[in-house]
């Protein structure tokens, strides 16, 4: 008799039993691998840290910074992104905007005295059919009836705005005018922020005191509806009121004033961190920003005021001369009321003024740094009044930015919220806008060196030919429409066969905005003493993308005129990420 095999005869396992048990085996295991991964995820999940805004680890934005190719970061000139274009649009917020049937249709003045409205272009029945003595009077500004026609008329003839707030109007230039403030957003708008106009409205009363609106001025005419910024004026608006603390708020009176110390215990109370030397002077805004921001984001960090250069070196690369340019201000490409309401910093030279006049008296200590391996971590518990990074000559490794690699990395996180575009910039930016009528389609055509450098770029000179271009832009844009062109091609002429089918619009066709005559040109060489300011380069770069993005059908090289690629040939797989 054939003998069983061990295995099979001690009875512990049986051959109708195997397949299932593996089965369940199999199982166990498969589920002990989706819970540790559930684990893992979780885990990585809490202690995950949004990256910069930039959206680049550091080695490879030390990569772009430093590079010498043509097709890189540094060699990107285009405008930097700041603070504001990172901000969420609050959807709640915005929807609580005027509508016409807010406004009372009617409403008595003082004396009692009934005026007669048109209602689809027929006397109201109920009104008196006359008011002797009152047709020839001026119009006050004051009476109720009057603010509410100005709204209706002016939400009737804007209707590609939403209104938010209206200020209680004032006299205007004479007895028949009067001038009127309100807060807006274009219908359409996709970035974050409020925008202010005022304007002069000449209005009229017939004989039986219908009123009516003759004309409306243009965009800040109104100037004696200029409200003051710490000044609160009555007005109607519908829900809670902004002071557009969090969000860009456009066309105040901007207040950048430098701020000083108030007295010499204040200064002495104080901690302070100062950059001095480097090598990012004169580099490309994005650099610039790249090691400005590093170091008020140190700043922050060891909480400690942060003493700043205002005067800046702008960049060959924005330049007419194409050679470096001293003496720039930083308060004329950000928003410098914005920063000193949001972090600590303190003017440069202001700050040696007070340290002169105090440090010896107050027996002040300096800490000075001047090696790269002491990293923010280490100057934590230092209790000097100043900590000074000085940095070396050798490039790139006296870059500010460096301070921030490394360990520190994952520390110190730069502040893009506290840096915003120029207001005085943005002013410029929602006059052109205006003067469109906030109903606009645009298109940005990179043309320049780039269209003839036919080994990196090879089809862009072809795709924004004006016949390529008209043949593109007739299935996506409608005849007739305004149509901003932004672009650094030099010879807008060349896009003339556009204007059969489009009303073409160009920056320089705003050139009055920023002229010698401009309220721009006045309040920004005050911030110089005076002294002669020039519309930039990198200004004329700001200005035009801002209102490019303010259109309501937006067309990009890159993205729909060629398929060539943002940085040349191949760099298209990055070209999604650079700025």
């Amino acid at each position: 008799m054939m003998r069983r095999a061990p295995l099979l005869r001690n009875g512990n396992v049986h051959l109708e039993n195997l397949g299932p048990n593996v089965v369940k085996m199999i199982g166990n295991l498969c589920f002990t691998v989706f819970v540790l991964a559930v684990l893992i995820f979780t885990i990585l999940a809490a202690t995950y840290q949004p990256e910069d805004p930039l959206f680049q680890p550091s080695d490879k934005m030390t990569t772009f910074l430093t590079s010498t190719s043509n097709a890189t970061f540094k060699s990107d000139n285009t405008v930097v992104k700041t603070g504001e274009d990172f901000i969420a649009v609050n959807e709640k917020e915005i929807s609580t905007y005027i509508n016409i049937t807010d406004v009372p249709s009617k409403t008595r003045d003082a004396v009692e005295v009934k005026v007669a409205i048109e209602i689809d272009g027929t006397e109201n029945p109920d009104a008196s059919s006359g008011c002797p003595g009152e047709a020839d009077k001026p119009i006050d500004c004051r009476d109720p009836e009057v603010f509410n026609t100005m709204m209706r008329t002016a939400i009737e003839k804007f209707k590609d705005l939403h209104f938010y707030r209206f200020g209680k109007p004032v006299r205007g230039s004479d007895d028949n005018s009067c001038d009127m403030a309100w807060r807006f957003r274009p219908k359409e708008g996709r970035s974050a922020g409020f925008y202010k106009d005022y304007r002069r409205f000449v209005i009229s009363r017939s004989e039986n005191c219908t009123l009516s609106v003759e004309s409306i001025g243009q965009y800040h005419t109104g100037v004696n509806a200029r409200k003051r910024k710490k000044k609160k004026e009555q007005g109607f608006e519908k829900g809670q009121r902004n002071e557009g603390g969090t969000m860009p708020f456009v066309g105040e009176t901007v207040n950048d004033t430098i701020p000083v110390v108030e007295s010499e215990g204040s200064f002495n109370h104080g901690k302070y961190l100062m950059y001095s030397g480097g090598g990012d002077r004169c580099k490309s805004m994005n650099h610039y920003l790249w090691s400005f921001l590093c170091a008020l984001g140190e700043a922050q960090y060891l909480n400690r005021t942060f003493v700043m250069d205002m005067s800046l070196c702008l960049s060959s690369i924005y330049t007419k001369t194409k050679q470096d340019e001293e003496g720039k201000d930083f308060r004329f490409y950000f928003d410098f009321e914005h920063l000193t309401q949001s972090a600590s910093v303190l003017d440069e030279p202001q700050f040696w003024t007070d340290w002169n006049k105090w440090q010896r008296k107050d027996k002040l200590s300096l800490h000075l740094v001047e090696n790269l391996k002491v990293t923010p971590m280490k100057l934590r518990d230092v209790k000097d009044t100043l900590i000074m990074r000085r940095f070396g000559t050798v490039e790139p490794d006296n870059y500010w930015y460096r301070v921030c690699e490394g360990e520190a990395e994952s520390v110190i996180q730069r502040p893009w919220h506290l840096l915003w575009k120029s207001k005085r910039l943005m002013e410029v930016v929602s006059a052109i806008a205006a003067r469109l009528n906030w109903d606009y389609d645009s298109v940005h055509i990179v043309r320049g060196e780039k269209a003839y450098n036919k080994e990196l770029w090879p089809n862009l000179d072809k795709y924004t030919s004006p016949d390529a271009l008209l043949s593109t832009l007739s299935d996506k844009i409608d005849d007739g429409r305004n149509l901003y062109i932004a672009t650094n091609e030099p010879d807008t002429s060349f896009f003339d066969p556009l204007r059969d089918k489009y009303t073409t619009h160009f920056l320089d066709d705003y050139k009055d905005l920023w002229d010698e005559n401009s309220e721009w040109y006045s309040e920004t060489s005050k911030l110089i003493n005076g002294a002669p300011v020039e519309f930039d380069g990198y200004m004329r770069i700001s200005v035009d993308t801002e209102v490019f993005l303010r259109g309501k059908k937006q067309l990009e090289t890159f993205n729909d005129l060629t398929s060539d690629c943002k940085d040349g040939k191949g760099t298209c797989s990055t070209s999604s990420t650079s700025i």
